[in-house]
């Protein structure tokens, strides 16, 4: 499926995310963010930038990973991405959605 981000055409699945990681960039992410409703700060790249470290080392993501990563606490977590943080995290980062998240 094609959708329309900045006058670029990105390859997306039928829940939003990337298919392509290559396609994704900050601009990229910004938009996907918004459509989110989140305004990203320097808090959200920084996880945006873990995740997609991990996923570069193909390293599976949970929500136990993450509370060990320190990068950030759960509760910032959840705050930071309400309503499904690794799902939404994930989905703004440009990588696929976990297998821990249905």
């Amino acid at each position: 499926m094609k959708k329309m981000i900045e006058q670029r055409e990105i390859e997306v699945n039928e829940e939003g995310y990337l298919l392509d990681f290559s396609q994704w960039d900050k601009e990229i992410g910004e938009k996907l963010a918004e459509e989110q409703n989140i305004i990203l700060t320097d808090k959200h790249w920084e996880v945006i930038e873990y995740l997609q470290d991990k996923h570069r080392k193909e390293e599976a993501l949970s929500i136990r990973g993450i509370k060990k990563s320190g990068v950030i606490n759960i509760k910032e977590f959840y705050s930071l991405f309400p309503g499904g943080p690794l799902k939404k995290s994930t989905l703004i980062a440009g990588i696929p959605k976990p297998k821990s998240c249905i």
